[in-house]
């Protein structure tokens, strides 16, 4: 395994992290045996950083990943995320951040989390009151490490100001790299650690779609995908993307390697990524993982990616992520992860 620097945390963290939002079942039924198998894997296997949220089916993905665990909690670094998916909304003040994470404690069956995020802005309540309680929940042992996810750049200065902030998490893939141009700079700029999710974009990167895929049930992908995922998913923009997909696939069979293990390794490419993070439901999952580390892409690999975004007429960094953006104040937090 891999590990980076995790900002100033002084934690070195897995270069593949393991992401929990599937333990919810946002991509279909999962098979709960097989997840604390996979889960057991990844540790036996190195990665030690373990991404859930209390939004992930409403504490579901945090009371399976408790279950997959067992005793081996003190091996891993514990990541979740609190602030959506309540009654009203969003909600970061002060009286529910520790309202959060007592629930969290309980759900993940710890009496500490190493690093706690607010999964979305909660832009009714003032950042430095959700700064100064998450500081609180520091000095009472129960949070080593604070961070953010999703806040436009202004906001995270803004919370900045009124206490620092450890780690930051963003979506980041070959379909979409807004966040090398907003945020990755000024992560690495503060020493922030940086987690990404959505490494595969969602599936289209795993190389099991064909034009013709429905996606069915509970599976977010099938209204299109939400407003954070570019609407990778939706008709007509779907079918072009494999076919897009198609021809990276190409790239990736020429260089002796998988479509995922290419995608994978693209994304921890960029300097400013810590870890990266991958769901898997099997064993089998997790160590086809572990085939995107141990090997350089090159420069001329890269742009020849490029070429095939620009022959699809791919906008990979749309200029959507703008201050006072009403497009983006209004994005209905259920369409990001």
């Amino acid at each position: 395994m891999e590990y980076r620097p995790f900002g100033q945390t002084g934690i070195d963290v897995s270069a593949i992290g393991f992401g929990c939002w599937e333990m919810a079942g946002s991509y279909g039924a999962i098979d709960e045996s097989d997840i604390v198998a996979a889960v057991n894997r990844a540790i036996d296997l190195g990665i030690n950083c373990f991404d859930t949220a209390q939004g992930y089916g409403n504490g579901a993905s945090e009371r399976l990943l408790a279950r997959a665990l067992g005793n081996r909690r003190n091996e891993i670094i514990l990541v979740t995320k609190f602030g959506i998916g309540y009654e009203h909304g969003r909600d970061s003040s002060k009286e529910m951040v520790h309202k959060a994470i007592d629930q969290s404690l309980e759900m993940l069956n710890t009496d500490y989390i190493d690093v706690y995020l607010v999964h979305w802005p909660d832009r009714d309540t003032p950042f430095d009151e959700t700064m100064g309680a998450l500081e609180e929940i520091v000095q009472a042992g129960k949070v080593r490490h604070i961070g953010l996810s999703n806040f436009t750049p202004d906001e995270i200065q803004t919370s900045m100001a009124a206490r620092r902030v450890d780690v930051l998490q963003y979506g980041y893939n070959m379909f979409d790299r807004r966040q090398a141009r907003w945020i990755f700079p000024y992560a690495q700029e503060q020493n922030i650690g940086m987690m990404v999710y959505g490494s595969l974009a969602y599936g289209l990167l795993a190389g099991a779609f064909n034009e013709d895929t429905v996606f069915e049930g509970r599976d977010w992908r099938k209204n299109g995908g939400g407003g954070f995922s570019l609407k990778l998913f939706a008709p007509g923009v779907f079918q072009r993307n494999v076919q897009a997909v198609n021809e990276i696939k190409n790239i990736a069979d020429g260089l002796g390697k998988s479509l995922p293990h290419l995608a994978l390794n693209w994304v921890l490419s960029h300097p400013g990524v810590s870890t990266a993070l991958v769901g898997a439901r099997t064993v089998a999952e997790v160590d086809d993982n572990m085939n995107a580390l141990g090997w350089i892409l090159t420069e001329d690999v890269k742009r020849e990616i490029d070429r095939v975004f620009a022959k699809y007429e791919i906008d990979t960094t749309p200029d959507k992520w703008v201050e006072n953006d009403e497009r983006w104040q209004n994005i209905d937090p259920t369409d990001w992860v």
